[in-house]
């Protein structure tokens, strides 16, 4: 990062857009680190092993755990999900995907392992105003951030998730971003553990990750989240201080920026054990058609597409999280760049992601 960069990340902090952040470039064996501000705009300052919500940083996480399933032969990625996910046995499609939800017909082909990695399932993030509706009423909780969570269990959100119709043919369509949250539930029925034990077991224990978890793992360092300068979730209060019903795979984790770091090193290291190079390979290479990445690219960004749980394109893979998070990874140099704040990204001003892309 540039003395210039620097500067302007410390001018966000003086200037109240954010009242703190942390910022990590690695290249190599040479890792920067500057921590700026304090835990909430009232709080104590900002400690380099603050918790964050990193929210969609939990998506790669939760792929690379269903990668090392594939890994061991324990699921494969054709093959249909109903196998496990019963609730998913018989899906039907809307005729339209902007028509009436009894308006349906049969599913041309099952639900696999892939579409939810891919984000090709046929359901996520909607511009159908009468699914999304269902969506709420059923409290599934897919949409926006995590708060508050839902209050059901696992089976029973797979329960009603069950009753709604695609809103496209499975694997026709990328759409954000309900896939990771069946694939959580997916990992759990595979393993027969809970999701967070499968993932300290296999990622967060292997890769040093202590701090990683669905509940703040020591409340004292928990930041407050916020909406622009509106709390979210503040430190005290936070959902984040109990264990969740419902294991949010999709948005859920908790984690510091050396956690995080850690993870996205196994990555860039082709799997350093915990997951083969193919599998990493698989992860962070674009798997859209252009019809698809078309489709996408208001979401996405140009000449963007997605592997499992991150996005790819411009010879960086990685992704952002909704509560003030954001990472890319640059393969041909190494470099890492990992951003924390406590501001959700949707109401980051342009100068900070214009400071991000400095890097």
């Amino acid at each position: 990062m540039t003395g210039a960069a620097e500067l302007m990340l410390q001018n966000f902090v003086d200037s109240g857009v954010v009242p703190g952040l942390i910022s990590l470039v690695s290249r190599g064996d040479e890792t920067r680190v500057e921590v700026l501000g304090r835990a909430s705009y009232d709080g104590p300052e900002l400690r380099r092993d603050s918790l964050f919500r990193v929210a969609s940083f939990t998506k790669p996480i939760v792929a690379a755990a269903a990668m090392v399933l594939v890994d061991e032969l324990r699921l494969s990625m054709d093959a249909p999900v109903a196998d496990v996910l019963p609730e998913l046995a018989q899906p039907v499609v809307l005729r339209a995907p902007d028509g009436p939800l009894d308006d349906t017909v049969p599913a041309e082909r099952p639900i696999t392992v892939r579409d939810l990695l891919t984000f090709r399932l046929g359901l996520g993030e909607s511009d159908n105003a009468a699914l999304r509706q269902r969506e709420e009423e059923l409290e599934l909780r897919t949409f926006g951030p995590p708060v508050p969570r839902t209050p059901l269990e696992p089976d029973e959100w797979m329960r009603r998730l069950g009753t709604l119709p695609l809103q496209y043919q499975p694997g026709e369509r990328w759409l954000y971003s309900t896939g990771s949250h069946v694939l959580g539930v997916l990992i759990a029925r595979v393993t027969g553990q809970p999701l967070e034990e499968f993932l300290r077991e296999r990622i967060f224990e292997p890769l040093g990750m202590r701090d990683t978890g669905f509940t703040a793992a020591d409340p004292a360092r928990l930041t407050t989240a916020y909406v622009g300068e509106d709390p979210l979730d503040t430190a005290s209060e936070s959902q984040w201080l109990t264990p969740p019903s419902f294991p949010d795979a999709s948005g859920g984790l908790i984690s510091t920026v050396d956690d995080f770091h850690a993870f996205t090193r196994m990555l860039l290291a082709g799997g350093a054990g915990v997951l083969s190079p193919a599998a990493v390979a698989e992860m962070t290479t674009d798997q859209l058609t252009p019809e698809q990445r078309a489709a996408a690219v208001d979401f996405l960004g140009p000449d963007t597409g997605w592997g499992y749980g991150v996005s790819v394109g411009g010879g960086r893979y990685g992704w952002a999280g909704g509560l003030g998070t954001l990472w890319s990874t640059a393969p041909a140099d190494g470099t890492i760049s990992i951003l924390m704040t406590q501001r959700a990204i949707w109401t980051w001003p342009e100068e900070l992601f214009a400071a991000a892309r400095t890097w």
